[in-house]
């Protein structure tokens, strides 16, 4: 599995205007774009910095996964997104490995992007996800 460098970090929070402020006008940073993803029931704006992005995460919905880590944990990082060069490999070579899939097989993510997570279990209790770009 080649792993190309972080794609991004995820942030959960509750409000995503708010939020984005933070990095915006405190620190100065762009704002590429916010994209809603309705089959993960989520809202995501984008924030490069340099060759990664912080993605701050928002629910759209109150049974949402971002709701629930938010209700569980509050706002914080959500997860630690690695770019890989072919992701059903690496899937491949997870599984072979013995970790924890919580996505078996690819899914499009936000920006199109392909996608899928490690369970925490698997990893010290990171959310991990592999994200190959188009």
């Amino acid at each position: 599995m080649y792993i190309k460098g972080i794609d991004h970090i995820g942030i959960a929070v509750k409000n995503l205007e708010e939020a984005q402020k933070l990095y915006t006008e405190g620190l100065g940073l762009d704002l590429e774009g916010i994209e809603t993803v309705e089959s993960q029931k989520v809202k995501v704006a984008f924030i490069p910095v340099g060759e990664s992005r912080i993605e701050l995460l928002e629910s759209t919905a109150p049974d949402g996964n971002i709701a629930k880590f938010i209700e569980a944990k509050g706002e914080g990082i959500h997860h630690l997104a690695l770019k890989v060069d072919n992701l059903e490999k690496a899937l491949e070579e997870l599984t072979a490995k013995g970790y924890q899939l919580i996505d078996k097989a690819p899914r499009v993510g936000a920006g199109g992007h392909k996608i899928a997570f490690v369970h925490p279990k698997s990893t010290k209790g990171v959310l991990l996800e592999l994200s190959e770009s188009h």
